[in-house]
């Protein structure tokens, strides 16, 4: 198996490769639009909402909390999630720039 060799990308590369992969899978982009919806949740919650089993809600819930889309506070045996809205704000700033470059009107480079 090859090495991943991030660090001959730029920082806002990675950061957006990172967001990507995060965002690359519909368990995560449900449980991100599931807690919007609420503003907050307790796991066992995601589990009959997104209908998919516990161990597999907590490792969606573990990819976004390493990426710092959500956060999450323990009470008792119940740990409770919601969205990290000042690392949300950061991400859509980094993806608006991104997907609002646009290309200079000229002629295509790609023709054949």
């Amino acid at each position: 198996m090859g090495i991943t060799k991030t660090e001959i990308f730029t920082e806002e590369q990675n950061q957006l490769a990172s967001i990507a992969k995060v965002l690359g899978h519909p368990a995560r982009i449900a449980i991100l639009q599931h807690l919007f919806n609420i503003n907050a949740c307790v796991c066992g919650d995601l589990v009959e909402e997104i209908g998919l089993a516990q161990p597999t809600i907590s490792q969606h819930l573990k990819e976004l909390k390493n990426t710092g889309l959500i956060k999450g506070s323990v009470e008792g045996t119940k740990v409770c999630y919601c969205i990290d809205t000042e690392n949300w704000s950061n991400m859509k700033q980094i993806l608006n720039l991104f997907l609002n470059q646009d290309l200079q009107e000229s002629e295509s480079c790609c023709t054949i």
